[in-house]
């Protein structure tokens, strides 16, 4: 008990009584006030029989613990997704994670609290007895007695005990739980660290009010009172106390106790009312249920732009989880903590990194000059630029966002590997053979440059494409990754590298009538550097530097001497001429093959006809020229005075022959020195047989190698580069008194018709000129059937054209010619160089 303090807040008139009533939440606990009972004044006992008495009434409860939680990890951006994330997505590509849940969890019991105060007290009544018995005295006139007032008063003070109930019922929070969202987690694979937490945005949490305020407050009641006193009169006799005194009494006490004034505990659920908290009397307002939750809108727990890292490589269907966390409001009483919750159903995602190889690389048909190109082959040309193409896009799998389409993006490098070597298109890199070769992703077209010195042939070049998610560089996949085990696509093109033949110019002319046009003064071996070319461009038809008169073919009007522009060759004088080669020219079986043949024109120009030529010799008449009967054997001199090979050249064919023709024992011990100073000085002054008129082979014995030898590479063989160039030295002339026939002219037939034949028989020719025509090809190890190279007749270029032949040329008459490619000397039909030796006769 405690006494009555006028000095206490919200103090009432009397004394109270605290009860105290203990819960246990989490690891503390905590006293409340709960209700107030009835107290006595101050300075007085309160009677023990007055109490109230409190009981558990009704329940109202109930609970929503399941967030109902959904989730889906999807490609960027949402509702346009480019990737279908179950067939794959590429890394540097973004995810995004979005959960669907309840906006809140709840528990709650509400508990109605019915309460009875009984007031058991005493309530004292004083009673005032009148009555008059009368009282017998004598008569005074003397007759008997006579009865005269007596009146009597008595006092009585009666208690009565008296009972008064008073019921209530109100209503507390016994359990509340709201709880809110926290966060959620997915975890996946392809997430940077394999997981990503979303917290809400834009998002409201329950607004929950709760005061624990709900009691009762019960009248003190009157206590032991005297209730107003009552006289009762009586008649002769004493009055009794009426029967109805108590029921009085109890009715009047009613009205001094007041009904228990009751509220519930306050509970506002997002401004909704759920528990009144307002006092009333009695009996409160029952509460309302906590709504249940609804589904959060989808941008609540929304994480688009989860780029997938590059360290991610490809995987298939990575299965996903995910969570998602609620938090107790700070309001929540008498309830558990929050919780974490799965969320169950989320997609795989397949993590597909595309790349594609569609490579290519340049086929150079325009210098192609192979008897027999090979189509399935892409023609790379010695000492020429070639191009590789390694595009970004091409053909992966038919999934969204892959298809046909450009996937630069997703390459970590381009690589092409070459098995020679090669240089960058500017000559300014070197990369040796069996090396991979990084090209810019962003580079679609690379030029290289092949170096003279690679080897001619059959070769495939490789290419690989990189994904940035890339382990390593294998496995490959040929044109793209469709498979995710690799990581790289690859692919090959099949090439072949291919020679030239080309530089063909004559240096020199046996006739004497242009002996100055080559040499500095007559009987000299200092040359002009003068020479009659194809044309006026070079190898690639570039400009060469020369200038007419200087280009074949050689006619009337191409000699530049004052007074020799009506010169022509006089036939049987020979023509020094050279050409080069590259690639592998540098064996002993291989060699230069050329055709000549023979067309007749007259003077003027406007017939032409191809002719056999027939000469004798000083035991037969009318050999035909190509007749098994033409034996004539042609010699050339490497190391001639007149041709003018620089000794640098001899000395490198030489050293290459010792250190690649010979054994040591076939050397029987002669030195390096020696053999070249041998050869420059004997072998290379020796005739070498070249053929005939009707067919001549340029072999070894007269080919010098001109390759560079300087500012190569350190991994390159100096003297196989060396060799890498080849120059071919010759000369041919006709017979020196031809006779002259329309080709197919059965010439022993029309001698029998007419008789002996004479030089000046009718079907002989004259009166024109005898265009030599050269056909040009290059052998390779002695295989006659397939020549290597075509000058001139290659099915897909013509080198004798790239170099600016013309075919048509006017003379110093301005007779104009028509020509066919390989014309190089027109021979003065009616002259022959017998004719310069002629003895003098006076006139």
């Amino acid at each position: 008990m405690v006494p009555y303090d006028d000095s206490r807040p919200n103090s009432q008139a009397m004394a109270f009584y605290y009860v105290a009533y203990k819960y246990t939440f989490s690891s503390f606990t905590y006293q409340y006030p709960d209700h107030y009972e009835i107290f006595t004044k101050k300075g007085t006992t309160p009677p023990p029989e007055n109490s109230c008495t409190i009981t558990d009434g009704r329940v109202i409860e109930g609970e929503k613990m399941t967030p109902d939680a959904s989730a889906v990890i999807r490609a960027d951006q949402r509702d346009r997704e480019m990737f279908d994330v179950l067939q794959g997505i590429p890394t540097s590509e973004s995810l995004y994670g979005n959960v669907l849940a309840n906006n809140y969890l709840h528990q709650y019991k509400f508990q109605e609290k019915l309460g009875v105060c009984v007031y058991d007290l005493t309530v004292t009544r004083d009673y005032t007895f009148h009555w008059d018995p009368g009282r017998s005295v004598p008569n005074p006139n003397g007759n008997g007695t006579i009865t005269i007032p007596d009146p009597q008063v008595d006092y009585a003070s009666v208690p009565y005990s008296i009972r008064i109930e008073r019921t209530f019922s109100y209503w507390v929070v016994d359990k509340l739980g709201v709880y809110s969202i926290d966060s959620a987690e997915l975890k996946n694979y392809a997430f940077n660290g394999e997981k990503i937490t979303i917290h809400p945005a834009g998002y409201i949490p329950p607004n929950v009010t709760l005061t624990r305020d709900g009691k009762y407050v019960a009248d003190p009641g009157p206590g032991n009172y005297t209730a107003p006193s009552k006289t009762l009169t009586g008649g002769r006799t004493k009055p009794s106390i009426p029967s109805g005194e108590s029921a009085e009494l109890t009715s009047l006490t009613e009205s001094k106790i007041s009904q228990v004034k009751v509220n519930n505990d306050t509970l506002i659920f997002n401004g909704q009312t759920l528990m009144n908290g307002s006092v009333v009397e009695r009996k409160t307002q029952d509460p309302t249920r906590v709504p249940d939750p609804t589904i959060i809108g989808r941008d609540v727990l929304y994480s688009p732009g989860n780029m997938i890292p590059i360290s991610k490589t490809n995987k298939m269907s990575q299965p996903s989880s995910g969570t998602i966390t609620y938090k107790p409001l700070s309001v929540n009483y008498n309830a558990a903590p929050g919780d974490t919750y799965p969320i169950a159903g989320i997609n795989p995602v397949t993590v597909h990194t595309p790349v594609v190889n569609y490579s290519s690389a340049s086929d150079d048909q325009a210098h192609n000059q192979k008897t027999y190109p090979n189509y399935n082959r892409m023609a790379f040309i010695l000492d020429r630029p070639f191009t590789v193409t390694i595009p970004t896009s091409g053909q992966h799998q038919n999934y969204p966002g892959y298809g046909n389409r450009d996937y630069a993006k997703y390459f970590r490098s381009k690589e092409v590997y070459f098995p020679f070597d090669v240089y960058s298109g500017d000559k300014s890199t070197f990369y040796p053979k069996n090396t991979w070769i990084n090209i810019p992703v962003g580079q679609l077209t690379t030029e290289f440059f092949l170096p003279v010195w690679v080897d001619e042939g059959d070769y495939t070049v490789y290419y690989r494409n990189i994904a940035e998610n890339a382990p390593g560089v294998t496995p490959t996949q040929q044109d793209a990754n469709f498979d995710l085990i690799n990581h790289v696509a690859s692919d090959t093109v099949d090439v072949e590298v291919i020679g030239r033949l080309y530089d063909f110019h004559i240096t020199d002319i046996a006739d004497f009538n242009w002996e100055l046009v080559f040499r500095t003064q007559s009987g000299s071996m200092t040359p002009t550097g003068n020479s009659y070319w194809t044309g006026l461009l070079g190898i690639d038809g570039a400009p060469r530097g020369n200038s007419q008169p200087f280009t074949l073919p050689i006619l009337p009007g191409k000699n530049p001497l004052e007074g020799t522009k009506n010169v022509s060759v006089k036939t049987g004088y020979h023509v020094k001429f050279d050409l080069k080669s590259k690639g592998n020219m540098f064996s002993k079986q291989d060699g230069i093959r050329i055709t000549p043949s023979f067309t007749f024109v007259s003077r003027d120009g406007r017939t032409t006809m191809p002719v056999d030529l027939y000469y004798n010799d000083d035991h037969r008449k009318f050999i035909k020229v190509g007749s098994p009967e033409d034996t004539e054997q042609r010699y050339v001199i490497l190391n001639d005075r007149l041709r003018n090979v620089p000794e640098e050249e001899l000395t490198d064919t030489a050293r290459y022959k010792y250190d690649n023709y010979y054994t040591f024992a076939e050397m029987n011990g002669v030195s390096r020195d020696l053999f070249i100073a041998d050869y420059i000085r004997r072998f290379t002054k020796e005739k070498t047989p070249v053929g005939g008129f009707a067919l001549m082979l340029l072999p070894e014995q007269i080919r010098t190698f001109i390759g560079p030898k300087t500012n190569l590479p350190p991994s390159v063989d100096n003297a196989r580069a060396n060799a890498a160039v080849q120059k071919w030295y010759g000369q041919y002339s006709l017979p020196g008194d031809p006779y002259v026939v329309r080709a197919g002219e059965n010439l022993a037939e029309y001698s029998r018709k007419n008789g002996a034949l004479t030089k000046r028989d009718p079907i002989f020719l004259k009166d024109g000129y005898i265009v030599l025509n050269f056909n040009i090809e290059s052998i390779k190890n002695g295989n006659l059937s397939q020549p290597h190279l075509q000058y001139i007749n290659a099915p897909l270029m013509n080198q004798w054209r790239m170099e600016g032949y013309n075919r048509s040329v006017q003379d110093s008459w301005g007779h104009t010619f028509t020509l066919k490619d390989g014309d190089i000397v027109f021979y003065n039909a009616d002259k022959s160089y017998k004719d310069d030796f002629q003895a003098e006769v006076t006139h």
